[in-house]
């Protein structure tokens, strides 16, 4: 099982920031919620604080993390990846620092709530909206 933390960034606007998937990774094209996998010894906070730097340089504190949501899927086997089950945990974050930059590749884009299902997203992505358009 991959377990990961993913994030609902919110700007003043109640736009919610997703991230293109870069060219050579699975999923590629496709838009999710910023974050990535809880690594041994880490708090699913811990990692989202470390993913959100690594990823889109920006720094934000657990405090300012605010548990929303979660989703268990299975993945089939495709071309570019083994067949895996998901179980992603949905924060919310209204705070931090710093500007988001797509570090790694890829593109991003701030998306108002009722838009979100415009975009094509992973699975798991998809079943998390629900849960941010109730919030917002």
């Amino acid at each position: 099982m991959l377990l990961v933390s993913a994030v609902a960034l919110i700007d003043r606007d109640g736009r919610v920031l997703l991230a293109q998937r870069p060219e050579g990774k699975p999923m590629a094209g496709l838009w999710e919620f910023p974050g990535g996998k809880i690594e041994p010894g880490e708090t699913p906070e811990s990692a989202l604080i470390r993913e959100l730097d690594e990823e889109l340089g920006i720094n934000t504190a657990a405090a300012c993390l605010a548990p929303l949501s979660f989703t268990s899927h299975s993945y089939a086997a495709t071309d570019t990846q083994q067949a895996f089950h998901l179980l992603l945990l949905l924060y919310v974050c209204r705070r931090w620092q710093g500007r988001p930059q797509p570090i790694e590749g890829g593109t991003l884009k701030w998306v108002r709530p009722q838009q979100l299902r415009d975009h094509p997203m992973p699975e798991a992505d998809i079943s998390l909206i629900a849960a941010i358009q109730d919030l917002l």
